[in-house]
Formats: structure tokens, sequence, C-alpha cells
């Protein structure tokens, strides 16, 4: 394994020895620090590796908002469609309310001048 960091073990175990460690002892701690500090370290490597997955991530999540994006733009079609349909059957229902109004206001006048003519013909008998 090759070191992510320069750390100097001779120094770190002449350090320990010099404070009352075995040689064994300091030895053991330098190997584990060496170890953990590796272990805990990005490279370039690992970066590149990240840097590289998150771009593909990053293209996917584009891709499905882009077709989720069209999804709803279809839907939003069909919605349009489908109003401008009912507009059209609303105008159809106003144009027939239109005609019965017309043909009530016929009926209504008719009937109210046919009455007319009623009164009038009963007054003139009597």
């Amino acid at each position: 394994m090759t070191e992510a960091i320069a750390f100097d073990t001779y120094r770190f175990v002449k350090r320990l020895t010099d404070c009352g460690f075995t040689e064994k002892q300091a030895e053991t701690l330098a190997e584990e620090h060496v170890a953990l500090i590796n272990g805990n370290l990005s490279t370039k490597t690992d970066i590149e590796a990240l840097r590289h997955e998150t771009k593909t991530n990053i293209e996917v999540l584009r891709q499905e908002t882009k077709a989720g994006i069209a999804k709803v733009e279809a839907r939003i079609a069909q919605v349009e469609e489908r109003i401008a349909q009912v507009d059209a059957r609303i105008a159809q229902v106003e144009v027939r309310i239109e005609a019965a109004k017309s043909d009530i206001l016929k009926w209504m006048f008719g009937a109210m001048i046919a009455q007319g003519g009623l009164i009038v013909a009963l007054v003139k008998i009597l």
C-alpha cells in the first residue's frame, strides 16, 4: 500500500521510545497510525471516481427530469384539448338555451295576444 501522505515513522518511533515505550510498542503504534491515516484519506483517484459517479448521476437525473417534463407537457396538452371540447359543448348548450328562450318568448307573446283577443271578444259579447 502506498502512503497518501508522508509520515515519518522513524521519527515517530524514536520519539515514543525516548518517552518510555518499547521499540515493539512504538513500531506497532506507528503502523496503526499509518493505516489509520491512509484509510481515512481520499486519493486523487478516489476523488476522480466520485466526480465521475456524480456526473453520471447528474446526467441520469437530467434525463429522467426531461422525460418527466415531457410526460407532464403531454398531459397538459391533453387537458387543454379536453377543456377546448368542454368549451365547445358549453357553446352548443348556450345556443340551445337561446333558441329555447326565443321559442318561449314566441309562445308567450302569442298566448298574450290570443288572451287579449279573447278578452276583447268577451267584453264585446257582454
